[in-house]
């Protein structure tokens, strides 16, 4: 495994490269550099996947020197290659590299194709750095980097205000979560005195108090960093303002990788959220809110990548689910899952985008299905795993394993139980809202000439993708189950007498997300005529405007925090505390005016003046007198 760095170092090659040349490159050039330099990763973390299976599956560290030294706090540049960072170095530099040769095809003609695949390289780099990374020290330096990528990514196109914007948004929202996993590393290296991820989870059972105050908050603030990056209530708004950027973008960081880092973490520091069960409970109930709130959000969109994003943050929700009911290896599987067909979608969209002359309001495409059956096969395989359509779609065998596990949950603790519900409604949702999707782009009414696309950098991917996407990415289960038994992350047990239970628990889910198909192929085939005109009432119009701005978060969060910090700034702006002290030299000059004034040289001013001093003394007299009695 001593080659396990050239996952790193080819991205970053890449970036340095395309950065150094920028507008110098041709279009070629930078398309092999950017694409090649991850295919090679790709390459090489498939071969260090092989060994490690081949060797049993043994965590493999590799020490390439010390980052830097303050007393005993030494962290270095090493790298961990266990179970659980090879699935998510897999899913990076896999789905990656069909991101980047996707991108190849999408950003032709793009001012600054160069610039572009930078970036990328070197967002794929840092999210490496993330998931290998043996040291929290480490994986904060690639969280970090991840954020100011996807910050130059979002507002790519930055010669639109709203793009620039929507990257502010974007990285400030991040950052709140950020400062909060800070302070989890602080609470950590106090309790521990070390930040080595296996010596904190190895260590953890021992070290910490269960449910002590230290405990609890140690945990919440690791869990709110993880929020903060995975988009979860209340640092949610900034996903679905992260689709201004170019399409590829949506697909490789706000679907396939980046969001997913908050599952990542909670999933590696497992021990430390066990520990805290009042946490782990919160994680749950967050996990359901969001995926409810998303699901709401994403029927009323009319942005096709808008309502990819909301459909995102709802997935997510299903992942931080599972998690705080302890079924990790159903929430790690969801994630791998939801990889292959969010970027299926993605991608598919942005070809539909292409198609229809960069138009992304879906009722303003329409007719596809009869222009082109290729995006329409993707974009149905991709909409069905979404929906977890039973047995053909990969989405099926990840999300009610994770509905499952959150039903057992709640034979033991009540919450869980109303939170299974919850989540079969976030299914229900789903349903209605792909459905709506598929059938305006495709059977709609045409309202814009189609495009023809073609080429293989554009159709390769997805097809790949597509068939990940079926029940044949399900025959990943299994292999990925073992891998995370060897990194030791704990399967979800279930009580033999629970079996059955939890299989007809499975079983209602699938059923009420299939009468949620039902009703949007009813809603919208056959009464769409219905639809808007309730969408005209008033109570129409009410609930479409709350759900279109995802509840209102976005207003209340300007209200409570925008507004504020800007009269703060405004205020502090014009320098009060230099006008403070700017009155004590007011006063003297004024006093020196107005002593000035009365240097006449004239008898009378002089006598005026002293008449009046000496009545003021004689008052001052007079009320110390009446007081002091």
């Amino acid at each position: 495994m001593s080659y396990l760095y050239l996952t790193i170092l080819f991205p970053l090659i890449g970036f340095v490269l395309l950065a150094a040349g920028r507008n110098k490159l041709p279009e070629n050039v930078a398309a092999i550099i950017g694409a090649g330099s991850v295919g090679l990763s790709a390459l090489v973390a498939l071969i260090a996947g092989i060994g490690f299976v081949n060797n049993g599956s043994t965590p493999v560290v590799q020490n390439l020197w010390t980052w830097f030294s303050v007393g005993d706090f030494a962290p270095g540049i090493s790298l961990h290659l266990d179970g659980l960072s090879l699935l998510m170095m897999g899913m990076v530099t896999g789905v990656g590299f069909l991101i980047h040769i996707f991108a190849t095809w999408y950003m032709r003609g793009e001012e600054d194709f160069a610039r572009f695949f930078s970036y990328f390289n070197l967002f794929v780099a840092s999210m490496l750095v993330l998931v290998l990374g043996d040291n929290l020290a480490l994986l904060f330096l690639g969280w970090e980097g991840v954020g100011l990528c996807s910050y130059l990514l979002i507002g790519y196109y930055y010669q639109n205000p709203a793009n620039g914007f929507a990257a502010i948004k974007a990285f400030t929202v991040t950052r709140v979560g950020d400062v909060f996993l800070l302070i989890a590393l602080f609470l950590i290296y106090q309790q521990f005195g070390t930040l080595n991820i296996a010596e904190v989870v190895a260590a953890a059972p021992t070290v910490m108090t269960q449910s002590s105050s230290l405990t609890i908050w140690t945990a919440l603030m690791l869990f709110l960093g993880a929020a903060g990056k995975s988009a979860q209530i209340p640092l949610q708004t900034w996903l679905a303002d992260a689709m201004a950027g170019p399409t590829p973008v949506s697909a490789l960081i706000h679907a396939a990788t980046m969001v997913t880092a908050g599952v990542y973490l909670c999933c590696r520091m497992y021990t430390v959220f066990e520990m805290a069960p009042e946490v782990m409970m919160f994680i749950s109930i967050t996990g359901a809110v969001t995926l409810l709130v998303a699901g709401f959000a994403a029927l009323v969109q009319t942005d096709i990548k808008r309502i990819l994003a909301y459909s995102t943050m709802s997935q997510l929700g299903y992942m931080f689910m599972a998690v705080g009911a302890e079924a990790y290896q159903a929430g790690l599987f969801h994630m791998l899952t939801h990889a292959f067909f969010k970027a299926l979608l993605f991608l598919s969209s942005g070809a539909v985008i292409l198609a229809y002359h960069h138009e992304q309001n879906i009722f303003k495409m329409g007719g596809l299905f009869y222009k082109n059956k290729f995006l329409f096969a993707c974009f149905a395989i991709g909409g069905g795993a979404l929906a977890a359509i039973p047995f053909i779609t990969v989405g099926f065998f990840s999300k009610d394993a994770i509905l499952g596990a959150v039903w057992v949950q709640g034979e033991s603790i009540a919450v869980y139980n109303s939170l299974y519900w919850v989540g079969v409604a976030g299914a229900f949702l789903t349903s209605i809202y792909t459905f709506r999707l598929i059938w305006v782009v495709f059977f709609g009414k045409e309202n814009t000439p189609y495009h023809a696309i073609k080429g293989i950098t554009f159709w390769g991917p997805l097809a790949i993708l597509a068939v990940l996407s079926t029940f044949v990415g399900a025959a990943l289960k299994a292999p990925v189950e073992s891998i995370l038994n060897a990194a030791k992350i704990p399967a979800f047990v279930i009580p033999e007498a629970l079996e059955h239970g939890m299989h007809s628990a499975e079983w209602t889910a699938v059923g009420i997300a299939l009468v949620g198909l039902v009703i949007g192929v009813v809603l919208f085939a056959f009464a769409y005529s219905a639809v808007k005109g309730f969408a005209k009432t008033s109570l129409g119009a009410g609930l479409a405007n709350i759900c279109r701005n995802a509840l209102g978060f976005d207003a209340l969060y300007d209200i409570v925090f925008v507004k504020p910090y800007l009269l703060i700034a405004k205020i502090l702006g014009r320098d009060p505390i230099d006008r403070l002290w700017l009155v004590l030299p007011a006063l003297v000059k004024g006093g020196h005016s107005f002593t000035s004034s009365r240097q006449t040289g004239s008898l009378r001013d002089y006598a005026s003046s002293m008449a009046l001093g000496i009545f003021v003394l004689l008052m001052v007299l007079i009320v110390t007198q009446i007081v002091g009695k």
